[in-house]
C-alpha cells in the first residue's frame, strides 16, 4: 500500500509531516466553519474583534458529534485522492450538520450548486448565516447538503442506509459513520447483521466507523462505557474486525487514524479481490473502525467554570450566551481563533491551495459522488408487458385467484431483466406473500452458513429477506437513492413499525422536489398484503389497515395510495408504480383466493381513471340512482357486489349504482391532491342528494376525512374496521366489523326513505341470516357454503324486468 501511496513514508507507515499538516489544517478549516454556521452571521473571517451583532440571536445546532466527522472526513479524503477510490460518506449523526456543509463548501461542490454560497468572504458569510436560520437550511444533514443520502435526523438507519447503496455498485466504498448514541437503537443493532447479506464478488464496501465520543443529551452512552475487550468480541461477533483508534492529542491520533484507515481498506481491497478471482468461498470477516474521541473536541475546555469538552454539555450547543455575554463572547472568539483561520482562508476568503489539494476533484469528491444524488443515473427498468401475465375472466365476479401469486409471475421476470437494478424486500414473508416465483430466477441473499435442506439461499441472491422490517426498509431506501429500483412487501398489520422511516422518507421526497440539482428517484413501493380482512387465523394482533391513515398525512405530490380489487387490476397498478418516480406508492391487496372482475382491458382502463361506475353491476341507467354503493379493496368490493344481489333480489325496481375506488386519493378534492376528481367529477359519480354507502378497506374516518368537502358529504355512510377482530372465520371478520353483506344489504334500506314502509320482511330475513351464520361458524369452523361458494351472478337491469317493475316477490 506504502509504495502507491505518496503520502504515506515506507519505512515507518507513517503519514509524512507534510500529510499530517494538510490533513490538520484541512480538518481545522472544517471546525471553523462548523463553529461559524452555529454561532455567526456576521465578520466571518474575525477580521474585526466580535461584536454582539456578529452572533446569531438564536442559537441552533450540534456541536459534539462534529470535529469527529470533520476528522474522519478530512482522512478519507486523503486516502480517496490517494487510492482514487469511489467512496460516499454517511454520517448516522446527522445532528452533526454544520461538518458535511463545511466540507462541501471546502470542496467547491455547495457552491456549484449554490451559485450565492461562493468560496469567499461573502460566501462564507451566506454559509454561516442560512444555517438553521429563517429561510436558511436545516441544521441537520438534510437533503439541501451534497453528497447526503440520509438525514439522520431520527437515528438508527445510517448502516442500513449504507448496505443498500452498496448493493450492486461494485466499485463502491460506503464509509457509514455510526454514532453511539445511534448505536444503542433497535435497527441499529439489526444493520450489524448486514454482513451475512453483502457479496463482495458484486456489491460494493461498507467500512462502518463506530464513533465513541460518550454522551448523548446528557446521559453517557452504553458502548463508550464497556471495556475495550467486551466492545472488540461484541463487534467481532458481527462479523467485523475492529481497528479501535483513540485518545485527544490531534498528532497522535492523525497517525493513528491513518494507519487503520489504510488497513481497513487494505482489506477490503483484498477481500473483494479474493472474491472476485474465485479464491474466496466462505463469508469473509469485514474490517470495521472505532474512533473514540473526546465530545465537542477541540472545543472549549470549560465555560463558567464547568467543563464542556468532553462531557454532555457540547453536545449542542456548548454556550448560549455569546449575543448578549461579553464574557461568552470572548470564550467563542478565543474558540474560533484557535484554529487559525488566517492560515486557512486567503485574502478573498477562499480556502488556501493546501486545503484545496487534500480533497479529489470532479465526481471523487464525497460532496459530488454521483451515486449520492442517485437520479442523474437511474436507469429505466427493462420491464415485460405486464397483459401478458393476465387472468382470463369470463364474466365479472367469478374465479378464485390468488392476485398476489399472479404478480408474482410479472415480479420474476422484472427481476429476470434487471438482474442488477431490481430487488425485492421482505421480512421473511416473500412465499407467505405468494411472490416465490421470483425464486425461479434469483435466490435468497445469503451469506451465511447453510444446511442441505435451506430453500434457495446464495450470496448473490436478490430476494433480501430478513425478519427486520427497519432493516428491510432502510436496505430498499439506500437502493432507491442511489438510483435503482425495488419492492417491499409486508404483512399489513406490521409495517407500523417503519411508520417513523418512513415519515423521514417522504420528507426526503417532498424536500427534494423543490432541490432543483436533485434528480427524481424510483418510487418507494410497498405491497401491504395477508391484509385486516384475512387475518382471521392470526387474530387480532394482526389486524390493522391504519398504515395508509399515516401515508395520506404526508404532502401530495410524495404519496400515492391503490387498493386493485382483483388480480388484474392489481398488475396494471404494479406495472405504473415500478416505473414511477419521487413517489411513496403503498398498494394494499390480498394474497387469498379472490373473484376476479375485469379482463385486463376493462382492468386498464380502470386503473387509468382510478375510480368508476362499475355498468355491469349497477342498475340505475335508466334514472338517478335510489343508492350509490361506494367500494374500496378486495374484500369490501365482493361484499359490496353481494349486498347489491341480495337487494335487487328483495326490491328488482331498486336504482342502485357500484362505484369502485381503486386510486384512493381520487376521493380526495382536486385542489388538495394531483389526483384528486373536481367537484363536478365527483358529483357525477356520488350525486349530490342521494345515499351513499361506502365499504372501505381500512378505517372508515379516512374517508371522510378525503370527502369532507363534498356538496352529499352529508349523505355519506363509510363502513370499514373498527378495531373489532379475533380469531374466527374470514366472513365473520367482516360481520363482527358491520362490512359484510348482510349488514351492508340493511344499511341500504335504512338509508332509501322509500323502502322504509316495505323493508320489513327484508331486514327479518337478513337479521336471520346473521343469526344463521354464527351458529354455523360455531359448530362447523367455517363459514357457511352458500358464502365461501358465492359468487356474481348478476344484476337484472331494466330490459330484462321491465322498467322498475317490481316483482310480486323475493328471487
Amino acid at each position: 500500500m506504502s509504495e502507491d501511496d505518496p503520502t504515506v513514508t515506507t519505512t515507518e507507515h507513517r503519514l509524512h509531516d507534510e500529510s499530517v499538516s494538510r490533513i490538520d489544517a484541512w480538518w481545522r478549516a472544517a471546525n471553523y466553519l462548523s463553529v461559524g454556521q452555529i454561532y455567526l452571521m456576521d465578520n466571518p473571517l474575525l477580521r474585526e474583534p466580535l461584536l454582539a451583532e456578529h452572533v446569531k440571536p438564536r442559537l441552533l445546532g450540534h456541536w459534539g458529534t462534529t470535529p469527529g466527522l470533520n476528522f474522519i472526513y478530512a482522512h478519507l479524503n486523503r486516502a480517496i485522492t490517494a487510492r482514487d477510490l469511489d467512496m460516499m460518506y454517511v454520517m448516522g449523526p446527522g445532528h452533526g450538520g454544520p461538518g458535511p456543509v463545511a466540507a462541501a463548501w471546502l470542496e467547491g461542490t455547495y457552491s456549484e450548486v449554490y451559485a450565492d454560497v461562493s468560496q469567499d468572504e461573502a460566501g462564507m458569510r451566506r454559509l454561516f448565516t442560512q444555517f438553521s436560520f429563517p429561510g436558511g437550511i436545516p441544521s441537520h444533514v438534510a437533503p439541501e447538503t451534497p453528497g447526503s443520502i440520509h438525514e439522520g435526523g431520527e437515528l438508527g438507519y445510517s448502516l442500513a442506509h449504507a448496505y443498500g447503496a452498496a448493493f450492486d455498485n461494485p466499485d463502491l466504498i460506503v464509509a457509514a459513520v455510526v454514532g453511539d448514541g445511534e448505536a444503542e437503537t433497535g435497527p441499529l443493532a439489526a444493520s450489524w447483521h448486514s454482513t451475512k447479506f453483502i457479496d463482495p464478488r458484486r456489491d460494493g464496501a461498507v467500512l462502518p466507523i463506530l464513533h465513541l465520543n460518550g454522551y448523548k443529551i446528557a446521559s453517557p452512552t452504553v458502548l463508550a462505557r464497556i471495556d475495550s475487550d467486551e466492545l472488540d468480541g461484541l463487534l467481532r461477533g458481527f462479523g467485523h474486525t475492529p481497528h479501535i483508534v483513540e485518545g485527544d492529542d490531534p498528532d497522535t491520533m492523525h497517525q493513528a487514524f491513518a494507519a487503520a484507515l489504510d488497513r481497513c481498506l487494505d482489506d477490503i481491497a483484498e477481500i473483494q479481490r479474493r472474491a472476485r478471482s474465485g479464491e474466496l468461498n466462505e463469508r469473509p470477516r469485514w474490517p470495521m473502525l472505532v474512533l473514540r474521541s473526546p465530545k465537542g473536541w477541540t472545543g472549549p475546555a470549560e465555560v463558567d467554570g464547568r467543563p464542556v469538552e468532553g462531557s454532555w454539555r457540547s453536545h449542542q450547543v456548548p454556550f448560549a450566551d455569546a449575543r448578549s455575554d461579553d464574557d461568552h463572547r470572548a470564550v467563542l472568539e478565543r474558540w474560533l481563533r484557535s484554529y487559525r483561520p488566517e492560515e486557512l482562508f486567503d485574502d478573498d476568503g477562499a480556502p488556501v491551495p493546501a486545503i484545496r489539494e487534500l480533497h479529489p476533484g470532479g465526481d471523487r469528491r464525497m460532496s459530488a459522488n454521483p451515486h449520492a444524488n442517485g437520479g442523474p443515473i437511474v436507469r429505466d427498468l427493462a420491464m415485460p408487458d405486464f397483459r401478458d401475465y393476465a387472468v382470463p375472466v369470463d364474466a365479472p365476479g367469478t374465479g378464485a385467484v390468488e392476485a398476489t401469486r399472479v404478480l408474482g409471475t410479472f415480479l420474476r421476470d422484472v427481476m429476470a431483466e434487471n438482474m442488477s437494478t431490481f430487488r425485492v424486500f421482505a421480512p421473511d414473508e416473500n412465499n407467505s406473500n405468494r411472490l416465490n416465483a421470483v425464486l425461479d430466477v434469483t435466490d435468497r441473499t445469503w451469506n451465511a452458513g447453510t444446511v442441505d435442506s435451506d430453500d434457495g439461499l446464495a450470496p448473490d441472491g436478490r430476494v433480501m429477506e430478513i425478519l427486520s422490517e427497519h432493516l428491510c426498509q432502510g436496505w430498499l431506501e439506500g437502493y432507491l437513492l442511489t438510483g435503482r429500483h425495488g419492492l417491499f412487501s409486508c404483512y399489513e398489520a406490521f409495517i407500523h413499525i417503519v411508520d417513523s422511516m418512513f415519515n423521514q422518507h417522504a420528507k426526503w421526497l417532498k424536500v427534494t422536489n423543490d432541490i432543483e440539482w436533485r434528480r427524481p428517484i424510483p418510487s418507494l413501493n410497498y405491497l401491504l398484503t395477508s391484509h385486516v380482512w384475512r387475518q382471521d387465523h392470526n387474530g387480532f394482533s394482526h389486524q390493522d389497515p391504519g398504515f395508509i391513515d399515516h401515508v395520506v398525512n404526508k404532502k401530495a405530490e410524495v404519496i400515492r395510495v391503490y387498493l386493485p380489487p382483483d388480480a388484474n387490476t392489481l398488475l396494471s397498478v404494479a406495472d405504473h408504480c415500478l416505473r414511477s418516480r419521487q413517489y411513496v406508492n403503498v398498494i394494499v391487496a390480498g394474497k387469498q383466493p379472490q373473484l376476479q372482475y375485469l379482463d385486463i382491458d376493462d382492468a386498464i382502463v380502470h386503473c387509468t381513471k382510478g375510480i368508476g361506475i362499475w355498468e355491469w353491476a349497477s342498475t340505475d341507467a335508466a334514472g338517478e340512482p335510489d343508492i350509490v354503493l361506494g367500494c374500496a379493496g378486495d374484500v369490501p368490493t365482493m361484499e359490496t357486489l353481494a349486498a347489491a344481489e341480495l337487494l335487487v333480489g328483495w326490491f328488482p325496481d331498486l336504482r342502485i349504482r357500484v362505484v369502485n375506488v381503486v386510486d384512493l386519493m381520487r376521493l380526495q378534492d382536486d385542489r388538495e391532491h394531483p389526483h384528486g376528481l373536481s367537484d363536478r367529477d365527483f358529483d357525477a359519480l356520488f350525486t349530490t342528494d342521494r345515499p351513499v354507502l361506502f365499504a372501505y378497506h381500512g378505517y372508515p374516518w379516512l374517508i371522510h376525512r378525503l370527502t369532507y368537502r363534498r356538496t352529499n358529504h352529508h349523505n355519506l355512510h363509510v363502513r370499514g374496521y373498527v378495531e373489532e377482530g379475533t380469531t374466527t372465520t374470514p366472513f365473520d371478520m367482516c360481520v363482527l366489523n358491520r362490512i359484510d353483506r348482510f349488514n351492508l344489504a340493511m344499511a341500504a334500506l335504512d338509508f332509501v326513505p322509500r323502502l322504509h314502509n316495505v323493508a320489513a320482511h327484508a331486514r327479518e330475513a337478513l337479521k336471520n341470516k346473521l343469526i344463521e351464520h354464527t351458529q354455523y361458524i360455531r359448530t362447523h369452523g367455517e363459514d357457511l357454503p352458500e358464502i365461501r361458494d358465492w359468487q356474481w351472478t348478476g344484476v337484472p337491469g331494466p330490459e330484462m324486468r321491465g322498467e322498475n317493475e317490481p316483482l310480486d316477490e323475493p328471487v
